[in-house]
Formats: C-alpha cells, structure tokens, sequence
C-alpha cells in the first residue's frame, strides 16, 4: 500500500470497540478481522484482562479494534479493574456489543445492555458463533439497537457485511499506525499472553484465574534465537504445584505448548525458561496489580 493512499483525504479510520459478557467471543473476532492471533483464546471466563488492539489497515480504511473484558461481577480488585478498562473502551468511535448466538439473550447481557445505553457512541449489535444457532428467528431484537448483524468468527459468515457497515460508519480520518502493523502491544506483553493462554488451557476451576504472567527478559541472542525468561505467579502454595506438575510435567507440557505459538509469532527459534512463583493474594493488592501490568483506569 502507498503511503500516498493512506494520507488521502477521503481515508477514514477509528477505534471500534468489542464489548460484552465474557465467553461471547470478542477476541475470536478480533483475530478473524485482522487475520492473525494477536489475543489469547480460552473458553475459561475472563481470558481477556487489558484492552488489546488489532489493526486492519486497508486501501482506503483503518480499523483499531479494541478488545475488552468481559463484563462481570467482580470479586476483587482485579474483576473492578477489568470492568473499567472495559467501561473506558465505550468512548470509542463505535461500540461492537456482542452476545452469544447459541446462549441467546441472558440476564448477564441485559446489564451489559443497561450500561451501554449510556454511552453516546453508536452501538451495533453483533450476535456471534451464530453457526450453533439453527434459527436466528429465535434471537430477540433490542430496543434502542437497530443495526444487527449475524456473524461467526469461526467459519467468518456474515464478516464481510459488518466489515461494510463499520467502515461506512467511520468518520474520515488519518492512518494512526502504519498499513503493516496488526497490534500496537508490545511482543513482551504477547508472550506473557501467550504462556497464560497455555496455563488456561491446561488447568481447571480456580487455578487459572488466580495466575499472572511476567516476562522478566526477551532478548535475540547471537545465533537467531530468542530467549524469554518469564515468571508465572499464583497465590497459594497448592496451586503452584498444580502448574510444575509431578516431576516437573505439566510446567513442561505448558512450555513447549506455549513456545510453539511464540515461534510462530516472532518467527526464530525461542528458548523459553519459566517460574512458578506464589504471592498470595495478588488480585487484591494494588501493588501486585500494577506490577503485573493492570493499571487502575480513571
């Protein structure tokens, strides 16, 4: 893409915001409209914590999608902040609320609905996974929310109509990043993402919620590999043998689980050293919080 193209005058660009429950698949759409895993995926709830964006940068359009929280309610320090980064996403030019095709509309969803509507950003409804969905007959409309698409990241049906209708919708504007970025966060955060994605999918009930994911260092060294030191944290003793595993087994099967997706990512080899460490309710401490990176949102 020209440079030239981007700077035109009829260019149009903005932030699009993914918002809803948790588990309603707003960081699969996010990966399916930029084309590449750039967030973390787990059917566990609250796998997203931060706002995360994907850029989709086209000859005459950009597109900042911003990847939220799911909303909920909280049990501690770290659910409060996670619902207001979620809360400082509804400033946006415009708001994706996306509900689950297959669970229909649930009491969860109509609070998400009830703060919404007191945003001033337009609002699309997007119902997701609408391939598990026989009849889309049966999914309610909502007052308020006229424009409703019927999509599915997975099989990407009814992606390109709402694609149309959210560049319509932009306002002209410049090209915030340049055609070849798809993420503005940094690789080091990725890859505490990715190690968490790996934890969430290969532990159950507590445990993957209460871990949290440093990366201490990431450097290339001399011969084309990328070294990543990266620390896990839980808060209690139980859990951290939960993660190492008899013999050290499951901390091993995380790793190379989770070296795998970094290879893909950076594209060389990676040498992947992991801790477990504990320090015991973390999600409660505002100290911990702004150390692993959730910062208190105004």
């Amino acid at each position: 893409m020209e440079l030239a193209m981007v700077n035109d005058h009829n260019f149009k660009s903005g932030f699009v915001s993914l918002v809803g429950r948790p588990n309603v698949g707003k960081s699969s759409l996010m990966n399916a409209f930029v084309g590449q895993k750039i967030t973390i995926i787990s059917p566990k709830p609250q796998t997203t914590r931060n706002q995360l964006r994907g850029i989709l940068t086209g000859s005459d359009h950009q597109i900042i999608w911003v990847d939220t929280p799911g909303i909920h309610r909280p049990k501690h320090k770290l659910g409060e902040r996670m619902n207001k980064t979620a809360y400082g996403a509804f400033a946006n030019d415009l708001i994706l609320l996306v509900l689950d095709a297959k669970d229909g509309l649930t009491g969860a969803d109509s609070k998400v609905i009830e703060t919404i509507r007191k945003a001033a950003t337009p609002v699309y409804l997007v119902w997701n996974k609408i391939d598990l969905q026989e009849n889309k007959e049966k999914l309610p409309l909502i007052e308020g929310l006229e424009k409703v698409f019927y999509v599915s990241a997975l099989t990407e049906q009814g992606l390109a109509p709402l694609l149309g209708a959210i560049i319509e919708e932009l306002p002209k504007g410049p090209a915030y990043y340049p055609p070849e970025m798809l993420t503005d966060n940094p690789e080091r955060f990725l890859a505490g993402e990715f190690i968490r994605e790996q934890i969430l999918k290969n532990t159950e009930e507590e445990v993957p919620h209460s871990i949290a994911v440093l990366v201490d260092q990431m450097k290339e060294r001399e011969n084309g590999m990328t070294y990543i030191g990266a620390n896990i944290y839980v808060e209690r003793d139980s859990q951290k043998g939960i993660i190492i595993g008899a013999k050290g087994a499951k901390l091993k099967e995380i790793g190379q689980a989770a070296r795998k997706d970094l290879e893909e990512l950076l594209e060389t080899p990676v040498y992947l050293d992991l801790w477990v460490k504990v320090r015991k309710n973390w999600r409660n401490k505002d100290f911990s919080l702004r150390d692993f990176g959730y910062q208190e949102q105004k």
